[in-house]
């Protein structure tokens, strides 16, 4: 019961301007030092948080998780569909660009 009590006097107490700390402000964190390897989608679905006494969902988590990595795979299949159509454009631009000196004999 004390407990709840210091809860609602804690959130219902509002310090005035001059007792509030400074304003902190988010900040992008650092760069790695190392490049950091890319995410699999089987690290995704086997990531395991600690539990905590007044925690998320551990099941909302756990389907929140599952649906990132089952982004996270249809995006890398779509990027490899187009880097492997990319190199087969480069190579006919190629081709073109060679039939096309063949023809034009330039000095």
């Amino acid at each position: 019961m004390a407990t709840m009590r210091n809860l609602i006097r804690r959130l219902t107490h509002r310090p005035k301007p001059s007792q509030r700390g400074p304003v902190l402000r988010h900040h992008k964190p650092a760069p790695p030092t190392h490049p950091r390897q890319p995410l699999r989608p089987g690290q995704i679905r086997d990531r395991c948080f600690p539990v905590r006494r007044r925690g998320l969902d551990p099941v909302e988590i756990r389907d929140f998780l599952h649906r990132v990595a089952d982004e996270l795979t249809t995006t890398q299949t779509a990027l490899v569909a187009v880097q492997e159509e990319n190199v087969r454009i480069k190579n006919a631009l190629r081709e073109w660009q060679t039939a096309q000196s063949a023809r034009h004999h330039y000095r």
